[in-house]
């Protein structure tokens, strides 16, 4: 990005992106929270814990409400890795998938360390951050792909058969890229989802939910951001799983009232990122508000947690950080840090070269973020 970038932006619309970014990850977190006391229960399973509307606010899980998973805690780590990408490149050594895969190793070292390691000096204030090490139900997927310095590519992915949405769940951040074209945001999100997750379907899912996001942060519609992602979508191989999730998604729309049953059946099996993205672009365009969204991604008997992860992103990312609920807000675990993470982004993606290019190093900031 270059310095003009930043200068031709106006406050009003610096304030938009502002709420663009936190209403993206606060909506990522949102979702994952509400739905993770009922991830593996049936529809009839969680109306018999939660009433017959089912789960209509936070509930407990991980001995508090409000209580996130490694969804968010990976959303983060993506966030952190993306920002001293930008970072590195004033340096001229520039690899964005290598920046994001050490970010996802410092996410690992937190899923076996009993706390911050102050001796490495580069991790950074995220990863000193004690809340983050928490161990959350992260996938094997995650934990296998992250497992050791070897970072999976396209050409030689980690993983190969798996297909679940833990990829795609932490690639919303891709979207929030300033200055790349959409092709390139889903090149991005591709190299870094092979990093654990090497099938097609994941690894496109996550791709054309990066494409979404972007879009919707820049105004886009919803529709036509789902577009924009089924072109993008069409010259990749294997990419049908992923097209005809999105494609009938688009088309239930038309089908009626929203029903935990369309939704359940566009989610189809749990563990399949296609349908997990299906289900979620089904819920972000019939929803009423977000919460009226949220509510539906999460009762059903799919993966809710997955479900509605992508679901507050989209919506967050669509709407802004004003639209969402409040009261749950008040009570999200870490809120605080996704905060100050969120702002750091908008203000790396808008100022980034009077922070810690040539003519205006910033040390507090290169503190953060380093280089190393």
């Amino acid at each position: 990005m270059s310095a003009a970038v930043g200068a031709v932006w106006g406050r009003a619309e610096q304030q938009d992106f502002r709420s663009r970014v936190r209403g993206t990850l606060l909506g990522v977190a949102v979702g994952d929270a509400l739905g993770a006391p009922v991830t593996g229960l049936s529809l009839e399973g969680i109306r018999a814990e939660h009433g017959t509307e089912g789960l209509t606010d936070l509930a407990p899980a991980y001995g508090r409400r409000g209580a996130v998973t490694a969804t968010t805690q990976l959303t983060l780590f993506t966030v952190d890795g993306l920002i001293r990408a930008q970072v590195r490149r004033d340096t001229g050594a520039w690899h964005p998938p290598t920046d994001l895969h050490r970010a996802y190793r410092r996410w690992a070292a937190t899923q076996s360390d009993w706390g911050p390691d102050e001796r490495r000096k580069d991790d950074g204030w995220l990863a000193r951050e004690e809340w983050l090490y928490a161990r959350r139900d992260p996938s094997r997927a995650c934990l296998t792909g992250l497992g050791d310095d070897i970072m999976g590519t396209l050409e030689t992915p980690k993983n190969p058969a798996e297909r679940g949405a833990e990829a795609a769940l932490r690639s919303a951040p891709f979207g929030l890229l300033v200055g790349w074209e959409p092709g390139l945001v889903a090149q991005l999100a591709l190299e870094c989802a092979v990093q654990t997750h090497g099938h097609p379907a994941a690894y496109l899912s996550a791709g054309a939910y990066a494409v979404i996001v972007h879009a919707l942060a820049r105004g886009e519609t919803l529709d036509a951001a789902v577009q924009r992602a089924l072109s993008l979508l069409a010259a990749r191989p294997d990419h049908q799983p992923v097209t005809d999730g999105l494609q009938h998604a688009l088309g239930a729309v038309r089908q009626g009232m929203p029903t935990p049953a369309r939704v359940e059946e566009l989610a189809g099996p749990p563990g399949t990122a296609d349908g997990t993205l299906a289900a979620a672009v089904y819920c972000a365009l019939v929803a009423e508000d977000i919460r009226h969204g949220l509510c539906l991604a999460v009762n059903h008997g799919g993966d809710s947690r997955a479900v509605a992860g992508l679901t507050g992103g989209l919506l967050g990312a669509l709407h802004g950080e004003t639209a969402l609920p409040p009261g749950w807000l008040a009570e999200l675990e870490g809120r605080p840090t996704l905060l100050e993470l969120a702002d750091d982004f908008a203000m790396e993606m808008t100022q980034g070269p009077a922070l810690h290019g040539p003519a205006g190093s910033s040390p507090g900031w290169l503190a953060r973020y380093p280089r190393g």
